[in-house]
């Protein structure tokens, strides 16, 4: 079974067929989609880059997994902000033949990528954007050594009630949702060589990015900055931290860790998608928002050095400053 070019793109538009939601005005089929806000709203844009061998490996992540993965990462993004999700645009590069042609002068072979590989990886990218109402309206697709996908989500916000990095002050509450370290602790188990079943349940395989609970928090004005765990919580409370010009002190003994991981998986671990924010000292910010679970982690301190620090407490121990030792592309870890 052979997979052509047009053939793509007419399967991927008869998957998006169906409208999603009332944003998008004109989808697949003309140059560009067209997307109406509503009135006193401003539009949030992200993309994120999924990469074979970088973000999945074929051999570990069933297909499905590799494309709501690769819409989590953008969804994860506009939660982060407090936004609703409107559409998504995805630029696909697969491998192409044996023969070294391209995709567009010549189909992909089955030994090479089959179709169905193509097929479940829409399908699971689109499940999770029917779930979120979120539409696919365009996109691109071209021949590439690995298989690489590009994703533009778009959003929408109340007008200047975008959640932001910038805005955690000192004495602000420090909280996360849910567990940490999980998705790191599977991954750690991929790399030593052990099978691991793909189930829907598995939050590895199909993590949730926190939409409703992003909502909430922005509707409810408790944050005072917010960000989305992708990359670690050592990395991404740096990114908070840098922004807003202040440091952090977190207790090692408040840190959800989730099942099978440890202190150091949920410090430095990424693909949580989980949120991290900061809150005023005297909110009441529930135990749980959207069926979630929310802990403090810590606060926000003064910054006394020139670059902003962040330092562990463990019980026993003085504290000691924790380096951002999570994903970071082109960087060196340890």
């Amino acid at each position: 079974m052979v997979l052509t070019e047009r053939k793509l793109i007419a399967g991927i538009r008869s998957l998006a067929a169906k409208p999603a939601n009332r944003a998008v005005v004109k989808g697949i089929g003309d140059d560009c989609a067209i997307l109406r806000l509503s009135q006193g709203n401003e539009l949030l844009v992200t993309t994120d880059l999924c990469i074979e061998n970088v973000h999945f490996r074929r051999e570990w992540h069933p297909a499905d997994s590799v494309g709501h993965r690769c819409l989590t990462r953008g969804l994860s993004d506009i939660a982060a902000m407090g936004g609703e999700p409107l559409a998504c645009f995805l630029s696909l590069g697969l491998p192409a033949g044996r023969s070294g042609k391209g995709l567009l002068e010549q189909s992909l072979l089955e030994k090479e990528l089959p179709q169905k590989w193509a097929d479940e990886f829409l399908l699971g990218l689109h499940r999770l954007a029917r779930k979120f109402r979120v539409q696919l309206a365009g996109g691109d697709i071209s021949s590439a050594r690995d298989i690489t996908a590009d994703i533009i989500v778009t959003g929408q916000v109340p007008a200047g009630k975008a959640l932001l990095r910038s805005g955690a002050q000192p004495g602000d509450r420090i909280y996360v949702t849910g567990e940490l370290g999980y998705s790191a602790a599977i991954l750690k188990q991929l790399y030593a060589g052990k099978k691991i079943r793909a189930e829907k349940s598995n939050r590895h395989f199909y993590p949730m990015p926190r939409v409703q609970a992003g909502n909430w928090l922005r509707e409810h004005g408790f944050c005072t900055a917010m960000i989305d765990i992708s990359d670690g919580l050592s990395v991404d409370l740096a990114h908070i931290c840098e922004e807003s010009g202040v440091s952090a002190t977190i207790q090692a003994s408040a840190i959800p860790i989730a099942a099978g991981a440890d202190l150091n998986l949920a410090l430095h671990g990424g693909d949580d998608y989980e949120l991290l924010f900061t809150a005023k000292k005297r909110a009441e910010v529930p135990s749980r928002i959207a069926g979630v679970k929310i802990t403090q982690i810590g606060v926000i301190e003064s910054r006394v050095t020139s670059q902003p620090q962040i330092r562990i407490a463990e019980d026993g121990k003085a504290s000691r400053i924790l380096k951002p030792l999570g994903w970071q592309h082109f960087g060196e870890k340890g």
